[in-house]
């Protein structure tokens, strides 16, 4: 699992933006939420187109209510050091029904189609954040 130090090393101090791009979804990508755009690392692009045809595929796309972001320059929410989404390399889903700390509501089949493309899961972490999918390595 990546961490801040990761991100850090390889990118460089995330209020630069250095490695962040704008990324213009594919047409045949944007069924349902899935965004038109989305400002994130260009390394998650792949793993995230990968991971919306998954969706769209096994029929989990039905399954995304909320697309509820990427890139936020922030510390963790239980710590002082810089969020994975300080360098886009992270993303939120449903997050309403996935609370940090609470039981998740995602399906194994919907949380498969992410870490089949190269994300980690944070609702398997030992306080789960059922939202949360970052990328597995940068």
């Amino acid at each position: 699992m990546i961490t801040h130090l990761d991100c850090l090393q390889k990118y460089g101090d995330p209020t630069k933006e250095s490695a962040m791009v704008l990324w213009d979804v594919p047409v045949e990508l944007e069924i349902g939420v899935i965004p038109k755009r989305i400002y994130c690392n260009k390394d998650i692009v792949l793993p995230l187109t990968n991971a919306f045809r998954n969706l769209i595929h096994t029929g989990c796309v039905k399954e995304l209510k909320t697309w509820d972001g990427c890139f936020n320059i922030r510390n963790k929410r239980n710590g002082g050091t810089p969020s994975l989404h300080s360098w886009g390399v992270a993303c939120d889903l449903n997050a309403a029904w996935n609370r940090m700390g609470q039981k998740p509501t995602l399906s194994n089949q919907f949380v498969h189609c992410f870490t089949e493309a190269g994300f980690d899961w944070g609702g398997d972490w030992r306080s789960p954040d059922g939202q949360h999918f970052q990328l597995s390595k940068v």
